[in-house]
């Protein structure tokens, strides 16, 4: 199935400068959990369709997609990356960011470990492939991952300069 974003360095990018904006220090590890997290929430809330073209395995340390984590290791590579990414992904990385991005990477490695997804892909061997198919059902069953309402932001209106709007329902005065 494709992916509505051309790779996942895109996404990577868009959590490093938004923890960039936000003065915080986005850790190597974290940002591999966030990875793992944005990938399978927008498969279960899109119907299975993939966030990024990107494979995780199971690492000891938790689950990783291994050419994001090597480009990082050093810091931030020089590559070029998509800065514009679709309304639709934007709105949804913001409701991961805001859910998952405060938290801490001990909190994030529990969230993530917990699922059958890395379990069972660990239990395979070191650097087991996690499929897309055990991520959705992994975050479904977790007992330690929020529900999927409580990940997605309410949808942002934009004007067609790109400035959001709050929308509200015409009420009539009274007379």
């Amino acid at each position: 199935m494709p992916a509505d974003v051309n790779n996942a360095f895109d996404v990577a990018f868009w959590f490093a400068d938004t923890a960039l904006n936000e003065n915080e220090y986005l850790q190597p590890q974290k940002l591999q959990r966030l990875l793992f997290i944005a990938q399978a929430y927008y498969a279960v809330m899109n119907k299975g369709r993939r966030l990024m073209p990107a494979v995780f395995v199971a690492d000891e340390a938790g689950p990783v997609e291994p050419n994001v984590y090597m480009s990082f290791s050093k810091g931030r590579p020089d590559i070029e990356a998509e800065l514009f990414l679709p309304n639709e992904v934007e709105d949804f990385l913001s409701g991961v960011w805001s859910k998952f991005g405060h938290l801490t990477i001990e909190r994030l490695n529990k969230i993530t470990k917990d699922t059958n997804a890395y379990r069972n892909a660990l239990l395979r061997g070191p650097r087991a492939e996690i499929p897309l198919a055990d991520m959705m059902s992994g975050f479904v069953q977790s007992r330690e991952a929020p529900g999927r309402e409580q990940v997605r932001k309410p949808n942002v209106y934009r004007t067609q300069s790109g400035r959001p709007v709050q929308i509200k329902a015409w009420v009539p005065r009274g007379k």
